[in-house]
């Protein structure tokens, strides 16, 4: 990925953090139908996050199996879950069609730098795994001493790829909107 579109992505968030907020209407049965997608969404990131091997290996197990970017689709969902949480159908469209433009680009670079890191390991994946939406069961490549197909979770890498920051930032969003509701509402 190119640190412009990291750049641009970090900085186009926290540029519609604030109006989202500041515009948010949060109702009860929205904000739990957000809260629960918000939750699969880390659910899955903290799954990813704690089994990603970065640069190192090819991550082909666990939630690799079945998507080969569930740690874009927790962020989908967590973002989603904010924006349907926050009231706003507008806020989600806009997060919808910025998520999709951005993304598409992100993962298009990463894909061409796996290719370049893994070749015909990478290849092969490509070939069975989906890009995004996930398969319902998951892929399993032929095991060769050379490309064990780990997938076991480790706490200790979830905290190392620093996933603790993905639920402090939804519990802080949430809190939030939770805040905003009751104060409006009084």
């Amino acid at each position: 990925m190119t640190l412009t579109l990291r750049r641009l992505r970090l900085k186009a968030v926290w540029l519609l953090v604030v109006p989202f907020l500041w515009l948010a209407r949060p109702e009860p049965a929205l904000l739990a139908a957000g809260v629960m997608l918000a939750a699969l969404g880390l659910a899955l990131r903290a799954w990813a996050a704690g089994v990603i091997h970065k640069e190192r290996e090819l991550s082909v197990g666990g939630p690799y199996a079945h998507t080969r970017n569930p740690l874009y689709l927790g962020s989908f969902l967590i973002g989603l879950g904010v924006t349907v949480a926050g009231g706003r159908w507008v806020f989600v469209l806009a997060f919808v069609a910025f998520f999709a433009w951005i993304y598409t680009r992100t993962i298009r670079s990463e894909a061409r730098h796996l290719r370049d890191l893994f070749g015909e390991g990478y290849q092969e994946y490509a070939r069975h795994v989906p890009v995004f939406l996930p398969r319902p069961l998951p892929w399993r490549r032929q095991e060769t001493p050379a490309s064990p197909g780990r997938g076991a979770f480790s706490l200790e890498r979830w905290r190392r790829n620093r996933e603790y920051e993905a639920l402090l930032g939804v519990v802080a969003g949430f809190a939030f909107l939770v805040v905003k509701m009751l104060w409006t509402a009084s």
